[in-house]
């Protein structure tokens, strides 16, 4: 990602194609890739981008990525419009507005985009409140060899995190609920949905699991439940092992039992964060990351990581891969930076021929699946001796807000491949001037339609309109259009865009961003309160 993609690099690229039978021009792939593509044992093949791309993708009848890599059909230019279309069609915002014990809420809002490279797209996100508990949760899901297992966890972990936070008393209204066929309490409000969801027809076998762990949870008997860090790693896991008995316990519907093969055999990474009040807590399990935007009393801004990668680049990662495994294995546990030469983040949800032994997997792919048909590959990696190798268990950071914490960002490992902590934090630092400058003092002037009218038509002159007003939006824009000294290229971002989906996952991954932004008076108050 940090070479330059011109024109001429998308030319030699073109050039470079071998002729297929019938004349048609495909890409070859002797384009050199500088992103980290995640696992080797999974293979990708593009589809179509249609007018209705479900699971997080987008379609424009302006602007789009062309899917088309014949000579004729293949044009470089996009207008700024059709740019700043393309880039704003994952967009999200919302205004928290609740308020908790008469104080408002720590968190004022947040903002949110995607950019696929993926077809479609791996990534997921997802934003809730938890009813029967205070907090907000904001998660981002990054999945690897397609996109079913980041979107069941995109659509089940808050579940089983807000589960896990319940009082026993709350769960005991829960269970009786159940017994007596009444409708349960609710449990989350999706502030972002994760997206159109394909598992509505196992959405029962779902429900039952969340309620086993439930009971399990009343078994034991607890006064208090779960504290925070004890409820996510629980959570974490369960659904990890959920995820891995579905698909071995019998299931009579076929589709429920296809769905639940390509969860288990796809897999994902996961970075959630937990705010109630003054109390931010982030579990990361893979490459994901999580860090807060910090003002100085002195107006000095600095980043403060939240998470650690989960990689062999990580020295306490890779210490603890080798203690879990017999020295013989020191070598060959990673490879080439690899998880047994194969995965990059070395924890992930799903991926379960990293998790389960050779005799289990020949048994569960051998109760007919047509595992071409479902894109699953029947893999096993050199050296595969004592699994399992990869876990789910997360790392749980707990941090204390105070007034000088501005605001979080969470993002996919496509923005952090890109950008660094600081250049992430100076960016939304940049985003928030710009929108401050540009905001107009109406307190000072009657506000009017001719005063509204005079500021619009300033705004166009000096091309203010097409400033982005969604945080996410510009750290995606510099994460693609910066050249390696950190200036925007039109001419690249364009280009970027524009790349067909055969080619465009060798320049750059999926990106999703969400930046959460803190009421710092919200927070001052609660420290004034006691």
């Amino acid at each position: 990602m940090s070479s330059i993609v011109s024109y001429w690099s998308l030319n030699f690229a073109r050039n470079s194609t071998a002729t297929l039978q019938g004349g048609r021009r495909l890409y070859s792939r002797c384009a050199s890739s500088r992103n980290k593509s995640k696992g080797r044992l999974f293979s990708w093949a593009p589809t179509t981008l249609k007018n209705n791309a479900p699971y997080g993708g987008f379609a424009l009848s302006k602007a789009y990525r062309h899917t088309s890599t014949e000579e004729d059909d293949f044009h470089l230019q996009l207008s700024p419009e059709q740019v700043n279309e393309v880039l704003r069609a994952g967009e999200s915002a919302h205004k928290i507005l609740d308020l908790i014990s008469g104080v408002p809420n720590s968190v004022l809002r947040f903002e949110s985009n995607q950019l696929a490279a993926n077809s479609p797209v791996e990534d997921r996100r997802g934003v809730a409140s938890c009813l029967q508990t205070n907090g907000l949760m904001f998660g981002i899901f990054d999945g690897h060899g397609g996109h079913a297992c980041a979107q069941a966890v995109s659509e089940r972990l808050f579940y089983y995190v807000a589960v896990s936070l319940m009082s026993p008393q709350t769960l005991e209204q829960m269970e009786g609920a159940m017994e007596s066929m009444k409708p349960t309490l609710p449990i989350l409000q999706w502030l972002k949905h994760p997206g159109n969801s394909i598992y509505k027809d196992v959405t029962s076998v779902h429900l039952d699991h969340l309620r086993v762990y439930w009971q399990e949870l009343l078994a034991l008997h607890m006064e208090m439940g779960l504290n925070i860090k004890e409820a996510l790693t629980h959570s974490f896991q369960r659904l990890d092992s959920d995820i891995s008995l579905e698909i071995q316990a019998p299931l009579e519907d076929e589709m429920s039992r296809n769905l639940s093969l390509q969860v288990a055999f796809s897999g994902a990474t996961a970075c959630i964060a937990h705010v109630d009040g003054v109390h931010l807590n982030v579990a990361n399990a893979g490459d994901c990351r999580a860090i807060l935007g910090v003002q100085e009393d002195n107006g000095m801004w600095s980043c403060l990581p939240l998470t650690c990668d989960h990689n062999a680049w990580n020295p306490a990662e890779l210490s603890r891969l080798k203690k879990e495994h017999p020295e013989s294995e020191d070598r060959t546990v990673i490879v080439d930076d690899r998880l047994l030469g194969v995965l990059m983040p070395s924890r992930a949800f799903g991926d379960v021929q990293l998790k389960w032994s050779k005799e289990l997997q020949r048994s569960v792919l051998g109760r007919g699946f047509d595992t071409e048909a479902l894109n699953i590959y029947q893999f096993t990696p050199p050296h595969y001796y004592t699994p399992p190798y990869l876990t789910a268990e997360p790392e749980v950071t707990y941090h204390r807000l105070r007034p000088q914490d501005k605001f979080l960002v969470l993002a996919s490992d496509g923005l952090w491949d890109v950008l660094g902590n600081e250049d992430v934090v100076r960016l939304v630092v940049e985003h928030l001037t710009e929108a401050g400058r540009h905001k107009p003092d109406l307190a000072q002037r009657p506000a009017n339609l001719g005063l509204m009218q005079s500021l619009l038509l300033q705004r166009k002159a000096q091309g203010l309109h097409a400033a982005d007003q969604n945080a996410a939006t510009r750290l995606i824009r510099h994460a693609i259009g910066s050249n390696e000294y950190g200036e925007m290229e039109q001419e690249r971002l364009a280009a970027m865009l524009t790349l067909p989906e055969d080619l465009a996952r060798m320049y750059r991954d999926d990106i999703t961003v969400t930046v959460v932004y803190f009421n710092s008076d919200s927070i001052d108050a609660y420290y004034k309160g006691g």
